[in-house]
């Protein structure tokens, strides 16, 4: 039996509707895909990380037993780290570091007696860092205090006292301490997990006890055999910081509506930053996009739907989803929305707009959809 011409026009009105939706979908994945944000918001370091930082060192005069050891030049400075961050602003690392200074004079009570020299300090310590994290801003300040053991050292350092010569030649260990100031910029729009330091370090040690031989002359008694210089360094670092379980920068909250089709529901998407359910200036202004629409439509049913990534439990991430739907139709109310209009729902994990693994976090799936039927 052959179609009709009215059968096959029906078919056909039918395969259209099929192919428009299909359309509509990929035009929605679409939009959220490209509304990423070109500058991404800075997140707590959250796992395994390294660092590295290079610089300039300026090391305090030091003196004792009447010898005085002056670097007036300023020398380098370089620090490499490995560490843990807690995903809550609290960071824990092992650091490696090297700091080298020429010796710009030597001076014995007094008198100037040569300039010969380098000064030089390498060591291990273990910090603690806090980042103060500031919502919507690459920028992380943060502060740290470091221990550990440091080697204090002079190399080939070399004075006269009358016609007698001395070296110093020697080194010896002790405890360290540091602080840390610093400022992170995220670069994580360029390459995830990425971010740009610049930081100040203050580092000290003990003071150690350093050989001094004489090589010519007669032996003096107002040069001492060893004496113990104070160790205290300034220096100015840049460096990057690599986190290596860091989140892709999150998308702004975006309106993706469906073309106004009398048969067709209007959706609009807002997105969420990781484990939060407050609402962004952003969001808020898609959701009285929103509203606005369901009053001009006269809409006869706002559907509101709450969903999480896979970074958490199920059960936890249902009442994340629940929370968020909640404060979307809360912020749909204040909009002048009746809230007899609004059906709430929550999915939690289980609907996600792009399929990952479980523990992923992915910015996409947090979300709250509005539908206007």
């Amino acid at each position: 039996m052959g179609f009709t011409n009215g059968s096959t026009r029906r078919l056909k009105n039918l395969t259209d509707r099929g192919e428009m939706r299909m359309s509509l979908r990929k035009a929605l994945l679409a939009a959220t895909v490209l509304a990423l944000p070109m500058a991404a918001q800075a997140q707590p370091v959250t796992g395994l990380y390294v660092g590295a930082g290079a610089g300039l060192n300026f090391r305090q005069d030091a003196s004792d037993s009447g010898i005085k050891v002056r670097s007036e030049d300023v020398g380098a400075a370089v620090v490499g780290s490995i560490g843990w961050g807690f995903g809550n602003g609290l960071r824990a690392e092992v650091e490696g570091n090297y700091r080298d200074n020429s010796v710009d004079n030597w001076t014995v009570n007094g008198v100037r007696a040569g300039s010969a020299g380098y000064l030089r300090t390498y060591g291990v310590m273990g910090n603690v860092l806090y980042d103060f994290n500031l919502p919507g801003l690459p920028i992380v300040p943060y502060l740290g205090v470091g221990a550990g053991y440091a080697w204090s050292e002079i190399h080939n350092g070399r004075f006269n006292r009358g016609t007698s010569s001395y070296r110093v030649d020697d080194s010896e260990g002790q405890f360290a301490y540091q602080g840390i100031a610093g400022i992170g910029y995220n670069l994580g729009a360029m390459v995830p997990g990425l971010t740009l330091t610049a930081e100040y370090r203050f580092l000290g040690t003990l003071e150690p006890s350093l050989s001094v031989t004489r090589t010519a002359g007669p032996a003096r008694v107002d040069v001492p055999g060893s004496f113990k210089p104070d160790n205290f360094n300034h220096s100015v670092l840049l460096g990057l910081r690599y986190a290596f379980n860091a989140p892709r920068p999150a998308p702004v909250a975006v309106a993706a509506p469906v073309p106004q089709e009398p048969a067709v529901a209007r959706t609009y998407l807002v997105f969420f930053d990781w484990d939060r359910a407050d609402l962004t200036d952003r969001a808020r202004q898609i959701i009285a996009e929103a509203a606005g629409a369901a009053r001009r439509v006269q809409s006869t049913r706002i559907e509101v739907a709450g969903h999480a990534d896979r970074s958490g439990t199920p059960q936890y991430n249902q009442r994340l989803s629940e929370r968020r739907a909640q404060t979307v139709a809360a912020e749909l109310v204040r909009q002048g929305v009746s809230r007899n209009e609004i059906a709430i729902t929550a999915f939690g994990e289980s609907r996600p707009l792009v399929p990952t693994a479980d523990g992923v976090r992915e910015p996409q799936n947090r979300r709250v959809e509005i539908v206007l039927r």
